[in-house]
């Protein structure tokens, strides 16, 4: 029985809408615990594929300066241009002596087949890929207009250009493949915590084929995002950014990644969103994640991609899909995809960016609910303060109607979401009340949880 079933049960006066906390999601009260396991290549890669010598990982910088100067045409053309040799030197330290596409983290498990995108990012906290110490001048905004509807084929043409993949050397021969998202022009970009975990150096390849050397801005290994920064990197196409909060069961949406390594990059997948705010376990109960469940097909290095809704706009963080842990010849568990949404990433995104580390959701304290007045207009009421945070503190009350958040007019739970996502923990947001026919306006100091 859900939580809005059982209050109509027991408490049948209350409002028609479940009041929404706007600093933490929905979480069924009972879910059977959902395995997740670490990605194993289950043969060797074919020898063609397999370099014969790795080479020096100091030629990737030297590789990513000339790749700035020329442009790679045909990404699979091994003849003719500097980008090509770039390549080839990122698939040597990736498939030599046919490493896997996933780290060997020492989980065998029960079957070494099982997929999952996911590694145990909780027990690994550290990257030593050189961090990124430039002037920061950047910020996530999500888009709260959509646009009409685009074909698969535009929804790909828009946002795989802003779509990179992502090599990681963990030391040795070893390297590992993931996908990454451009936020900005001039070169960050926002991949998953596990991608680059273990690091040691890391570039980015553009569709074109154009190579960067990319620096550490900051991860949160709980969350699973990372940031990286492109050195040098100006002009790149980006991707737009949509509201995830308004995402519905049914609706279409697509992938684009790196699907077992670079062989595959740049892979187009359709699906459709499966259930919204997601409560995962992963880890065998190391941690849990909420996430958008979706049947588009994720595999290993699919990780740090984007999941984009019909209009073309990034939803999701690409993170995880479910696989059997049972044996061998049994059915693999097919068409469950995880991304982490947009509209609670944001807040970790942009921590990451500014201060290099996740402070936590920014807070208000309040639980608000929609309301719907006799002329059929609607407005967004507080129905609960909780004690100790910034909203109770600030002087707001149960009952009291939330007119607008830094001068922007409110009409739904939603609109005050959208507000919230312009803020980092230690902010303050302007709020103007309705109390008893009279206007109040507070301060809330927002708390990260």
């Amino acid at each position: 029985m859900s939580d809005e079933q059982r209050n109509s049960i027991l408490q049948p006066d209350l409002p028609a809408e479940e009041p929404r906390e706007i600093v933490s999601w929905y979480t069924a009260a009972e879910e059977p615990q959902e395995i997740v396991s670490c990605y194993v290549h289950p043969s060797p890669l074919p020898e063609r594929l397999v370099p014969q010598a790795v080479p020096d990982t100091s030629a990737w910088r030297a590789a990513a300066r000339r790749e700035k100067r020329r442009r790679r045409i045909g990404v699979w053309s091994f003849v003719g241009s500097m980008a090509v040799i770039a390549l080839v030197i990122t698939l040597s330290l990736l498939l030599g002596n046919g490493s896997s596409a996933a780290p060997d983290d020492g989980w065998q498990g029960e079957d070494e087949n099982n997929a999952s995108s996911i590694v145990d990012i909780f027990g690994r906290q550290t990257a030593a890929i050189p961090r990124y110490t430039g002037d920061v001048a950047a910020w996530l905004k999500v888009e709260t207009k959509t646009g009409e509807p685009l074909t698969a084929s535009e929804v790909y043409a828009k946002v795989n250009p802003a779509v990179v993949t992502v090599v990681t050397e963990i030391g040795g021969d070893r390297s590992k493949v993931g996908t990454g998202v451009i936020l900005t022009p001039d070169g960050y970009i926002v991949t998953n915590a596990h991608v680059i975990s273990e690091g040691v150096q890391c570039v980015i390849i553009l569709d074109t084929g154009y190579v960067y050397e990319a620096q550490l801005v900051g991860y949160d290994a709980d969350e699973d995002l990372a940031i990286l920064h492109a050195l040098e990197a100006e002009d790149l196409p980006v991707a737009a950014f949509g509201d995830s909060d308004r995402l519905a069961v049914g609706q279409t949406v697509y992938a684009i990644g790196n699907p077992l390594g670079i062989e595959l990059r740049g892979t187009f997948t359709e699906g459709m969103v499966s259930a919204v705010n997601r409560e995962v376990t992963v880890n065998n109960g190391a941690g849990s994640m909420t996430m958008i469940q979706t049947t588009a097909a994720l595999n290993s290095g699919n990780s740090g991609g984007p999941l984009i809704n019909e209009y073309g706009q990034v939803v999701g963080i690409n993170t995880l899909k479910m696989s059997n842990t049972g044996w061998e010849e049994e059915a693999t568990v097919e068409a469950l995809g995880f991304a982490i949404p947009v509209s609670t990433a944001v807040f970790a995104i942009n921590d990451l960016i500014v201060n290099g580390e996740y402070r936590g959701m920014p807070m208000i304290g309040i639980s608000v609910i929609t309301v719907e007045d006799d002329s059929g207009a609607t407005y967004v009421e507080v129905y609960s303060v909780e004690a100790g945070l910034g909203g109770e503190k600030a002087g707001i009350q149960p009952g009291d109607v939330v007119l607008e958040a830094d001068g922007v007019a409110l009409r739904e739970t939603l609109d005050l979401l959208a507000v919230r996502r312009n803020h980092l923990a230690g902010d303050t947001m302007h709020l103007t009340l309705l109390r008893n026919g009279q206007t109040v306006a507070v301060d809330v100091v927002l708390i990260g949880a």
